[in-house]
């Protein structure tokens, strides 16, 4: 696996903040709009997506980023839970919601793999460098 620089170099971020941006759309351009506990209830599980990525990112370690990683793919499920609502509601149609699921579905491959990578690494990560010592 590559070398990461920064959190935007993340494929599965990438990925989660194409979601969110749809997501967003749909909240503004169809009648979800005004299911404000729904709209913002995906709104926020999509956005955990992608700021719990970066966030763990940005933690310098390993251990930490593999927790938060983990907080992306609960609430990459938690999402996905929450287009069947969107769908049942009639807010996007059938081939929509397909489309988003699956998108949302690579996300936790992607962050499982990523997971699963970190978890195998001897690299703690810079921020437990100077307690090796």
């Amino acid at each position: 696996m590559a070398t990461l620089n920064k959190f935007e170099d993340i494929k599965a971020w990438q990925k989660a903040r194409f979601f969110c941006n749809e997501v967003f759309i749909i909240c503004n351009e169809t009648s979800l709009s005004k299911d404000y506990k729904l709209r913002d209830q995906i709104n926020g599980s999509g956005g955990s997506i992608m700021d719990n990525i970066s966030e763990g990112f940005g933690r310098g370690g390993n251990p930490e980023f593999i927790q938060f990683l983990e907080i992306s793919h609960a609430s990459a499920c938690e999402s996905q839970s929450q287009l069947y609502r969107v769908a049942d509601r009639k807010y996007i149609e059938e081939n929509k919601f397909q489309e988003l699921y699956n998108l949302v579905e690579e996300i936790k491959r992607m962050t499982l793999a990523l997971i699963k990578y970190l978890s195998k690494s001897p690299m703690t990560g810079p921020k437990y460098k100077w307690r090796q010592k």
